[in-house]
């Protein structure tokens, strides 16, 4: 073997496991092979700096929403109005290893793992900050199988824009990693995947309810060319509410469209997205898939999506502008007067990137974001975010 050859370098097992574990597989090496596999590991170190202020209230220290935007967590009216929040952590950094083995008949099997501390327990503020690491995906494919958890077949990864926020478009965009079994040929994917409810209860409390007898099923059909890609994937759901004596289902339907659109080294991607049912798939949960009312369930309709335009300003220096929503119809003769759940939520943000070397990047960003329940309480939100990430 050669330098040529991606500077990969040949270990045996045993010293590979004991680099990777004392970390003396520096940046610029990051593949090993063993024989017909090789191996990599990857990731991000990243620092987020963030100041919130909330028109109406706050959210308690250590809250997930102060770690990144999320919708269905901003205070509306009857909050007291406080001071802004600064926050500062590092817990959007992240670790992958993945291997590649050929396999005789020419075909090979992958697998992947990743984790990240974001949205996890185990940590405090006052001395260590040490949160526990958590999963994100790990799954094995092969001739076109994958199996295990990843990111949804009913979401289109590519589509999400580059923010410094966690997730971005939080209000427009599907979101969700879990356990599956997909099959891809050619342009098309499908797949069955882990089923879970967020229902309404009588009561107004979210009941998530983890007793379908099917799982959920997608397809998927993806389109390339030159100017960009364009993905249309359809869900269908069995939404459960088996509590007590209640024995309920309703089976739901969701569409989505997305893509980027290429301008030269600029970029225009999109998300549109409407169903019933979708709960959890849309908004990071802002709304339930349905309401029980005591004796039925109801599917809860969303629409849903975002648009976001990055300019390169030059080698260097780079923006993304993006504008995101999300609303859902509520039958409000379904609603006790004790229930006031989302009516919508819209977010824009702009940013500025700037990498002096490749791999590294500092950046600012602004995001403004508005919350209204079905009551007409509304609450703003004015984030301001620094950031320095390092892809390793």
């Amino acid at each position: 073997m050669t330098t040529a050859r991606k500077n990969h370098l040949t270990l045996s097992a045993l010293a590979v496991q004991s680099a990777l574990l004392s970390g003396l597989l520096v940046s610029s090496v990051n593949a090993a092979e063993l024989g017909s596999t090789e191996v990599k590991y990857g990731g991000y170190i990243k620092l987020d700096a963030i100041w919130s202020d909330f028109s109406d209230g706050s959210l308690p220290s250590q809250h997930i929403g102060r770690d990144f935007y999320v919708p269905g967590t901003t205070p509306v009216s009857g909050g007291e109005p406080k001071d802004a929040v600064f926050d500062m952590h590092a817990r959007q950094s992240r670790f992958n290893l993945a291997t590649d083995t050929k396999l005789d008949d020419g075909s090979s099997i992958k697998t992947k793992i990743e984790l990240d501390f974001i949205a996890s327990a185990g940590g405090n503020e006052r001395v260590t900050n040490s949160y526990s690491p958590r999963i994100r995906q790990a799954y094995v494919t092969y001739k076109g199988w994958l199996f295990g958890q990843a990111w949804s077949n009913f979401q289109n990864v590519s589509a999400l824009p580059e923010t410094l926020d966690f997730v971005g478009p939080a209000d427009g965009t599907v979101f969700v990693r879990q356990a599956m079994a997909k099959y891809t040929i050619g342009n098309w994917s499908f797949s069955a995947e882990n089923p879970e409810s967020t229902v309404t209860s009588e009561g107004g409390a979210r009941v998530v309810t983890d007793d379908a007898t099917m799982p959920d099923f997608t397809a998927r059909y993806t389109y390339k060319a030159d100017w960009g890609h364009l993905v249309v994937a359809a869900l269908g759901r069995e939404l459960t509410y088996k509590v007590a004596t209640a024995d309920e289902s309703e089976t739901s339907f969701g569409l989505s469209a997305s893509g980027r659109v290429n301008f030269g080294d600029n970029n225009l991607k999109f998300m549109l997205t409407q169903g019933q049912g979708l709960g959890r798939y849309v908004g990071l949960n802002a709304a339930h898939g349905a309401v029980y009312d005591g004796k039925d369930l109801h599917a809860i309709d969303s629409t849903s999506g975002f648009v976001a335009y990055q300019h390169y300003w030059n080698s260097q220096w780079r923006s993304t502008f993006l504008y995101s929503f999300f609303s859902a119809d509520n039958d409000k003769n379904l609603l006790g007067v004790t229930v006031d759940p989302t009516e919508s939520t819209t977010s824009y943000s702009a940013n500025i990137l700037y990498s002096p070397v490749k791999k590294l990047t500092f950046g600012a960003e602004y995001k403004i974001a508005k919350r209204e329940t079905e009551s007409g309480a509304e609450g703003d939100l004015d984030r301001l975010q620094f950031s320095v990430k390092y892809v390793f």
